[in-house]
């Protein structure tokens, strides 16, 4: 294996290792052609040249390589045909040639492949059809053929690959129906002889043929595309019975009738898209049970009636676009439930009455469009709680009253209020004073200074009243700060009191909470063993406490964080022990720091851990001989685990955990290197009926960007973080500028891991490789500006799973 130093030309003389059983130089900097001496390597099993900058044609003399296994050539700048000599290699299991210019057809001999199991040769040039020997691929389990110039119907002998469960071929020009065997058939008797599609993408081709027959059912099958297309017919209520289907998008096609109720019975349907077809009907109530939901996209169809008042029963719905239908009656108030959504579009519909006050509930909306309905009377106030908000449309229709709540929205960005019946004066943000009057007109009573339209004339007392609303707020977080500490230090003389009682007073509910422990001897066992916290026994200093390794008489080991002196006029330091306390009291999680109890005494305050013996994340990135030691299997072990506790945190703990402080000196390794989160001390509670807002705080370099504005807090701040962290265990220390850093395509992703790679432990192998570039991508999704782009946890840890 030789990765990520070797430059220029592969030299002619390679073919003289006629002993040569594996070669890797893949993720190099390879450039010219690819020697033809490679067919003297009768030998050779496995062969990856892939990720370079490899030119000109893939030489036909590779079919002489007998014993080749796997060969690898993807992401290069290969032209030419495919050689049919290729076919000669009748012991290979994995042909991967994606990403190059390959052009021409694709050759018949590769049916002569009777064992290859993957095959890829997606993004190039290729054209004709696809080959009528594939039949021949009985072991084919995948076949990648996607964003190619391919053409013809698709083979019916495709049907008869009874182990393919991952079928691509989107992004091509096939017509035609689908094979018969894949697609069409009565529900079976027993599901267990279905075919074994997992994952078939079909979209953006020209295929046709009646959606209503063609597609049979299939026990494995979890994702499928077949949007824009020319499939009509009506949707069968069969699709109910694909048991493991978790994503179906038929979008933009020809789909006629009704949407099947029976689709509420998919449990585990995450994404419906039906968008752009002529739908008609009503929306089934049915659908209310995919409690899974994340995404449904009914836009662009002829749907009718009123949204179904169980809506508010998609506890897990982030996307909502019903647009462009023929949708009436009012919005129903259980729209509020929906508390996970940060997109309605509810546009170009006949919606009217009010709009309800508990729209004010979606605190996580960042986009929301009600315009080209015939809505009317005035703007609930309970928007000022729309702190996400960054697009409205609320145009074209009869709504009226005052504007001035939106002065409360800092975080609005674009605003459409045009023909309206509103008054009053625009508000001072600039989302409105930055509208053009486009955006503004057909509001006969509003003033201001924006061109188009007339000044406002201020009462007397109006800046009184605007002073009063911004202070109130302020006046509120002061006492509900104070009420925090008031309760913390009367927790603290509650435990000193019955310190000074001890026979009416169990010791671990006031002093120690640890269960089954004489918290009084432990406490005596900790001061001995750390010679009363003196500097020399201390393992790390940290920002409001320093940490102790303490080895217990039982022979168990403890680690100690020793909290400053908690006087009353040292609040951040009060609030920070609290928020530590608070949020690992009732967790249970193998990737967060066990915690076993804390003191809180007039002399000492402390916290008590699991002693974790790697120490931090950040101390064996920075140390060549533990970073070494982190090798590549261990460091995406560590991201998993991280990924886990965060998913844990944010969508299994009630109210819902957000750390705020993930950094490297924050995950803890064990002697496995498994991760464990700690330092909740910055940890906040999410409140469902508060709007989140606090002080900036985190470690700089990981704190979301949105906190530097809006200081509001929400999980999309620890995926954020997340994020950050990814690219630090890639690149082995803090990422800086590479955050800012956003590849264009694919290539240049790779291209990026392979410069940014950190070289401390051993290159990583070619599967590794492909790892870490998924890994990367998941790191720039993760660190998207908008919060609102940046996936929960719980889709992370599904992504990293995959």
């Amino acid at each position: 294996m030789l990765n990520n130093s070797l430059s220029g030309n592969i030299p002619s003389e390679i073919g003289n290792l006629s002993s040569l059983q594996e070669l890797y130089i893949d993720n190099n900097q390879l450039a010219g052609s690819i020697p033809s001496t490679f067919g003297k390597l009768k030998h050779l099993r496995l062969l990856h040249l892939s990720t370079n900058s490899l030119s000109g044609s893939i030489p036909s003399e590779f079919g002489h390589m007998e014993s080749l296994n796997e060969l690898a050539l993807y992401k290069n700048n290969l032209s030419g045909f495919i050689p049919p000599s290729l076919g000669n290699l009748t012991d290979l299991t994995i042909l991967q040639l994606y990403e190059n210019k390959l052009f021409g057809p694709i050759p018949e001999e590769l049916g002569n492949l009777k064992l290859l199991v993957f095959l890829e040769v997606s993004q190039n040039q290729l054209n004709g059809s696809i080959p009528f020997s594939f039949a021949n691929l009985s072991n084919l389990e995948t076949l990648f053929l996607r964003d190619n110039q391919l053409s013809g119907p698709i083979p019916q002998e495709i049907g008869n690959l009874m182990k393919m469960w991952m079928l691509e071929l989107d992004g091509n020009q096939f017509t035609g129906q689908l094979p018969q065997n894949i697609c069409r058939g009565p529900i079976p008797k027993d599901l267990k002889n279905c075919n074994s599609l997992k994952r078939v993408r079909l979209e953006r081709n020209r295929l046709a043929g009646n959606i209503s027959e063609d597609f049979g059912v299939y026990s494995s099958l979890n994702f499928i595309s077949l949007s824009d297309n020319d499939f009509y017919g009506e949707i069968s209520p069969q699709w109910a019975s694909c048991n493991n289907l978790s994503s179906l998008q038929i979008a933009r096609n020809n789909i006629t009738g009704r949407i099947p109720p029976e689709l509420g019975n998919s449990a585990q349907l995450q994404a419906l898209d039906l968008s752009s077809n002529h739908l008609v009907g009503e929306i089934p109530k049915e659908l209310t049970k995919l409690t899974s939901l994340t995404r449904l996209i009914l836009s662009g169809n002829q749907l009718s009636g009123g949204i179904p008042m169980e809506v508010g029963s998609f506890s897990q719905l982030e996307y909502l676009d019903l647009s462009a239908n023929r949708l009436s009656r009012s919005i129903p108030e259980t729209i509020g439930d929906m508390l996970k959504l940060y997109y309605l579009n509810l546009s170009s519909n006949n919606f009217s009455l009010g709009i309800p006050r508990q729209i004010g509930k979606l605190v996580q909306v960042n986009e929301l469009d009600l315009s080209h309905n015939i809505l009317s009377g005035e703007i609930p106030t309970q928007f000022q709680s729309l702190q996400s908000l960054s697009t409205l449309n609320l145009s074209y229709n009869n709504l009226s009253g005052s504007i001035t709540i939106f002065n409360e929205l800092r975080g609005l960005v674009q605003v459409d209020i045009a023909h309206n019946e509103l008054e009053g004066p625009i508000p001072d943000v600039p989302a409105f004073q930055n509208a053009s009057i486009q955006e503004l007109e057909g509001n006969r009573g509003l003033c201001g200074n924006v061109s188009g339209l007339k000044p406002c004339k201020l009462s007397k007392n109006g800046h009184h009243k605007l002073l009063y609303a911004i202070m109130l707020p302020l006046l509120g977080a002061a006492i509900l700060s104070i009420a925090i500490l008031a309760l913390f230090f009367g927790f603290k003389k509650k435990g000193k009191d019955a310190d000074e009682e001890r026979e009416s007073t169990k010791i671990d509910e006031n002093l120690f909470a640890i269960s089954s422990v004489d918290g009084r001897l432990l406490y005596a066992e900790i001061i001995s063993a750390t010679k009363n916290f003196n500097s020399q026994c201390c393992i790390s200093k940290g920002e409001y406490g320093n940490a102790y390794r303490v080895e217990l008489s039982s022979g168990d080991i403890v680690a100690v964080k020793k909290v400053l002196p908690l006087h009353a006029d040292e609040v951040s330091t009060a609030k920070e022990f609290q928020n530590e306390v608070m949020a690992l009291i009732d967790i249970q999680h193998g990737n967060i720091v066990k915690f076993y109890g804390f003191c809180c005494s007039a002399e000492q305050s402390f916290l008590v851990y699991k002693y974790l013996e790697k120490g931090s994340l950040a101390t064996n990135l920075s140390n060549d001989e533990t970073a070494k030691e982190l090798d590549w299997d261990k460091r995406l072990n560590i991201i998993n685990g991280v990924a886990y506790a965060l998913s844990y945190l944010h969508h299994d703990c009630s109210p819902p955990i957000v750390h705020r402080d993930l950094t490297s000196n924050n995950v803890l390794l064990d002697l496995e290197f498994e991760a464990h989160i700690s330092g909740f001390g910055m940890a906040k509670l999410l409140n469902p009926d508060s709007s989140n807002w606090t002080n900036l705080a985190g470690t700089y370099g990981y704190v979301a960007p949105e906190l530097a504005y809006t200081m509001k807090v929400t999980e999309k701040c620890d995926v954020y973080s997340f994020g950050v962290l990814i690219l630090e265990v890639i690149v082995g220390a803090h990422p800086g500028d590479l955050i800012a850093t956003l590849p264009s395509s694919s290539l240049e992703m790779r291209l990026l891991v392979k410069d940014v790679l950190d070289q401390k432990p051993l290159p990583p192998s070619a599967y590794i490789q492909d790892k870490l570039v998924s890994l990367m991508k998941i790191a720039f999704i993760c660190l998207a500006d908008n919060p609102h782009s940046r996936p929960t946890m719980c889709a992370v840890s599904q992504l990293l799973a995959s």
